[in-house]
């Protein structure tokens, strides 16, 4: 396997998937490169799914051109789905479900306890964002995306480095 200039591998055709069938073009076939695994935290997914006009919007249009692959579970949709019935965002329950139904039809759900050879994480300070870390350790997420402080904090940690990188999204939307 090498690589195009843009970085998409190039993979060249076997001949024996040639014999016998004649209209089969035999130059190399250019594979579009897999989507980029990011978890999202809740005060990000408020953005994307609760507010239309969201300077995020472009985040939301990388998940659904499958750009992206948005990953999450069971507890992070938990904490969405009770964090659009909060009384300061004043949705009604149409309005949640619809937020939370864009959601649910846009991100792939992570099943499963992870392996007792996962990597250890640091602790972040606020308890309820550790589970956003260990979505992002257990699905091999390349980014975790979000504003949270606390998370941002550890962005700095060597260890962490190794496994994803947590971004804001503005920076998100700057990386090629």
């Amino acid at each position: 396997m090498t690589a195009n200039p843009q970085g998409a591998p190039l993979w060249d055709v076997p001949p024996e998937l040639t014999t016998g069938l004649g209209s089969l073009d035999p130059r190399p076939v250019f594979l579009p490169p897999a989507p980029r695994r990011v978890v999202f935290d809740t005060n990000v997914l408020v953005s994307l799914y609760i507010f239309s006009d969201s300077r995020f919007s472009p985040l939301r249009a990388k998940i659904e051109s499958g750009a992206w692959l948005a990953l999450g579970n069971d507890a992070c949709t938990e904490e969405f789905r009770r964090v659009l019935a909060y009384s300061m965002f004043a949705l009604s329950e149409a309005q949640q479900s619809s937020a939370l139904a864009a959601y649910r039809a846009s991100v792939s759900l992570m099943a499963g306890h992870p392996a007792t050879t996962a990597a250890s994480l640091p602790r972040c300070r606020d308890r309820d964002d550790q589970k956003f870390l260990e979505l992002a350790r257990d699905a091999a997420a390349d980014w975790l995306v979000t504003s949270d402080k606390a998370l941002l904090r550890l962005a700095r940690r060597d260890s962490l480095r190794q496994m994803f990188r947590i971004l804001t999204p503005e920076a998100a939307l700057t990386e090629v």
